[in-house]
């Protein structure tokens, strides 16, 4: 070979190198993952675990900011809850009543839920936090997403998937938005995250549209020259290519139901249209954001209203989706909130960082109605509703009851679920 040969090779191959690694950088995070080969592969592909359901879905919804319990899961009945909170309680006659024997109602904004609990698919689980309470949305956000009370190491859906999904191609986390939240973070296997099916993709040639065919070649085509290193990057572009098309395939096609024109109700149409499409994803996340209600807040009107009217709306068509496509029976949705509001409303009409808080669970698994009682309204930790249920044991439910996962590898030997979820095999 002469050195002008010499040369235009060595430039080739350093081409072709760099193409392959800005191909995989910027097609998926973190490209040196198996969790792309998760949505590349076509449904039910994989190896079938006994004992473990491949069909069903977790979908977990985040209320970021600490959304108001109190105002969600009224307790209409308490004389205390009107005397803390007289500018801003919900009016009895406008609650939602659910028709326990526990006196609670929603909030008229939640007529979504209202419905869903009329169907049988919603549990409420009312008190929900952990000893010890942390009143700062980044170290409490910590704590729940990692569900450890030090809020440090990988998430919880992290090590679920390290558990249960490590060299499996039927088995990942999607989440919607900018990163993957920590929950999703495991060491083993990472989620993929996007916030629009059209940013999934390979950009390279936004930059230059010279860059589109020599892409299409090298994606297309492993090298054969015996550079294992090239070869697995290539192939690792590849399969990011395939589960990015898959995934803008599936988002691409029109939704079965009309949804609300909101944030949340546009991610979880998204993860509706992944389910249609039968894409081998086992949890997916979405979020909102906005429920710091520090002033202004508002009673049966106002902007908690309108942020529990967007979640509700959001959640029932996501379940009106997921009926008309025959997959409502294989997801469970559970909503949670890094913390509640203090029972007394401040000087600005509105509500400053508390501790306990519901979460709600959403399925025709679920046991439906209200799980436990209501938490104290006069007996307070220093202005808070003392927790009654750990979180941790709603998690359990989640993995255990539902996916059929060792829910003590996941969350630490002491995991115990309630009993949330009707016992179908």
């Amino acid at each position: 070979m002469d050195l002008h040969n010499a040369d235009a090779y060595s430039r080739r191959a350093f081409i072709a190198r760099s193409m392959v690694l800005a191909s995989a950088a910027v097609t998926i995070p973190r490209f040196l993952d198996r969790s792309a080969l998760a949505l590349a592969a076509p449904a039910g592909a994989g190896t079938s675990v006994p004992g473990i359901p491949q069909e069903r879905i977790l979908v977990v919804v985040q209320l970021g900011g600490g959304n108001d319990g109190l105002n969600t899961v009224v307790p209409f009945a308490q004389p205390a809850y009107y005397n803390a909170r007289p500018a801003i309680a919900i009016p009895e006659a406008q609650v939602l009543k659910l028709g326990s024997r526990e006196p609670v109602g929603l909030h008229p904004g939640l007529r979504g839920l209202q419905d869903l609990h009329d169907q049988g698919l919603l549990s409420v689980v009312q008190g929900v936090g952990y000893p010890n309470p942390n009143r700062s949305h980044f170290v409490s956000m910590d704590i729940w997403q990692t569900a450890d009370e030090s809020g440090v190491g990988q998430g919880w859906l992290g090590r679920y998937f390290d558990n249960e999904c490590a060299g499996r191609p039927d088995c990942g986390g999607v989440a919607i938005g900018r990163t993957a939240p920590l929950a999703m973070e495991g060491r083993k296997v990472r989620p993929v995250a996007f916030e629009t099916a059209d940013l999934f993709r390979w950009t390279g040639e936004d930059l230059h549209e010279a860059m589109a065919e020599p892409y299409r070649r090298l994606a297309a085509d492993a090298p054969a020259d015996g550079d294992s290193s090239l070869e697995f990057l290539t192939r690792t572009a590849m399969d990011a290519q395939l589960s990015s098309d898959a995934i803008r395939r599936a988002v691409s096609a029109t939704p079965l139901v009309n949804y609300p024109r909101t944030g949340l109700a546009r991610q979880l149409s998204m993860i509706a249209a992944m389910i249609r499409a039968g894409l081998p994803t086992r949890v997916y996340y979405a979020s909102m954001s906005g429920f710091d209600t520090h002033a202004g807040q508002g009673g049966a009107q106002g902007r908690h209203a309108q942020l529990l009217a967007e979640f509700g709306d959001a959640v029932k068509a996501f379940y009106d989706d997921l009926r008309a496509q025959g997959a409502h029976e294989r997801v469970l949705t559970m909503s949670f909130s890094e913390f509640g509001r203090r029972v007394g409303q401040n000087a600005s009409a509105g509500t400053d960082h508390g501790a306990a808080a519901p979460m709600f669970l959403v399925g025709p698994m679920v046991r439906p109605g209200v799980a436990n009682p209501h938490p104290s309204m006069t007996e307070l930790d220093d202005g808070d509703l003392k927790h009654t249920v750990d979180f941790r044991a709603v998690y359990a439910a989640a993995l255990a009851d539902w996916m059929k996962a060792d829910a003590r590898a996941v969350l630490g030997a002491n995991a115990r679920p309630m009993r949330l979820i009707q016992t179908k095999g």
